[in-house]
């Protein structure tokens, strides 16, 4: 029988990669990529701060519902119940307040006055006694609804999505700097429906504070830097109308200036 030599693994070689880098035409001497859209893009949602030329980003809009005593009264609650919340989207945002006409698919188009604040620094779990140190500002905030539409999710057990995201429905104030104001724990909330008062509260009357909602919310979510919360609104909620002007303030806040126009 034939013999055959064993069979020798040729010697290692080790080779050296090295990682190409495809640049394209759009690629800028200082590095940054340029990314390319097949549609265009729009402008970042965002809202005016007190005394700067800067802008403050809007990413998301969350919303805490009945927390207020008096408002949960009026809305058919009672107690001081689990904060629940629903969202908007920042393309809802009136910056400054300003015109805003009544929406489509609705006969019951209510105002909400709120105290917002601003995230500018994000976290999941954060504990209530930090909560503070991720708020950026505050600022007025009006929380706009098609009531009807939110009835009807509520009695059919669906989204209330077509009651609160919707065109127009968050003007939104001047942002006012935590660096400059504090941390507001008491102030008072009002609102004046074509010059009578409708609300006139305190945020002192909150019945989750700032600190707890952000505490409860990031147990589910995880807060990003540009996210608004709208921390609830008190008792005397009702509906516009074409040719109304609603001004709603809180004490270290400013004003938010709005007129309902008539439907598009």
């Amino acid at each position: 029988m034939r013999k055959y030599a064993p069979l020798r693994r040729p010697p290692r070689i080790s080779v050296l990669v090295r990682p190409v880098i495809l640049r394209s035409k759009n690629f800028l001497e200082n590095n940054d990529m340029k990314m390319e859209y097949v549609i265009s893009t729009w402008n970042v949602p965002s809202l005016p701060i007190v005394g700067s030329d800067a802008r403050f980003p809007v990413r998301r809009i969350f919303c805490v519902g009945r927390n207020y005593v008096e408002h949960q009264k009026e809305m058919g609650g009672d107690g001081r119940e689990q904060p629940f919340f629903f969202a908007k989207s920042a393309h809802d945002l009136v910056p400054e307040g300003g015109p805003v006409h009544y929406p489509p698919m609705t006969t019951n188009f209510h105002w909400e006055t709120e105290l917002v604040a601003v995230i500018g620094t994000g976290g999941y779990k954060i504990s209530s006694n930090k909560a503070d140190d991720h708020i950026w500002g505050y600022a007025v905030g009006l929380d706009m609804t098609r009531r009807d539409l939110q009835q009807v999710g509520k009695d059919k057990g669906r989204p209330w999505t077509f009651g609160k995201d919707f065109d127009q429905s968050a003007p939104v104030g001047p942002i006012s700097p935590a660096s400059t104001i504090g941390h507001p724990k008491r102030g008072r909330l009002w609102l004046k429906v074509n010059g009578e008062f409708r609300q006139n509260s305190d945020i002192d009357q909150m019945i989750w504070s700032v600190p707890e909602q952000i505490a409860f919310l990031t147990q589910y979510y995880t807060l990003e830097a540009g996210d608004l919360v709208m921390t609830g609104t008190p008792a005397g909620v009702g509906p516009a109308k074409p040719g109304d002007e609603l001004l709603a303030g809180i004490d270290g806040l400013g004003e938010l200036r709005v007129q309902i126009l008539p439907p598009r």
